[in-house]
């Protein structure tokens, strides 16, 4: 039900509300000097923080070698539309895992099949989101 939360452009949306408000804040700060807003442009900003620093982590777990090594064996393959569904399940693996995690994940566990199914399925799924 809540599967646009993954999406890049939720989280890019999200941090544009976020420059927004802190903008609007910061405006409002010069305007009054009043210390109101300088309490909301902290909670802002640890809230932006809270929210955001999740979704950078996986982005930042994987080194460009070992994500080419993995989208080197999708672009091996023959067929077009199986090389588009390996890069964008190996998309959906970095978003969803750092690299250690990935590497001690036990690929025949259940949860992992399931993980693999579920981005799959989003993938060839030609919806809104």
């Amino acid at each position: 039900m809540f599967d646009f939360l993954d999406s890049d452009w939720f989280i890019i949306t999200l941090e544009i509300v976020f420059v927004i408000l802190i903008a609007y804040d910061i405006k409002k700060y010069i305007e009054t000097k009043k210390k109101e807003y300088i309490t909301n442009i902290v909670l802002t900003l640890g809230f932006a923080i809270w929210t955001l620093y999740p979704m950078y982590t996986s982005y930042f777990g994987w080194e460009d070698k070992q994500k080419q090594e993995m989208l080197l064996a999708c672009n091996e393959m023959k067929d077009v539309n199986a090389t588009k569904l390996c890069n964008c399940v190996d998309e959906t693996i970095f978003k969803n895992f750092t690299y250690k995690e990935f590497s001690q994940k036990d690929t025949n566990s259940k949860e992992y099949q399931e993980f693999m199914k579920e981005a799959k399925e989003d993938c060839l799924d030609d919806g809104w989101f």
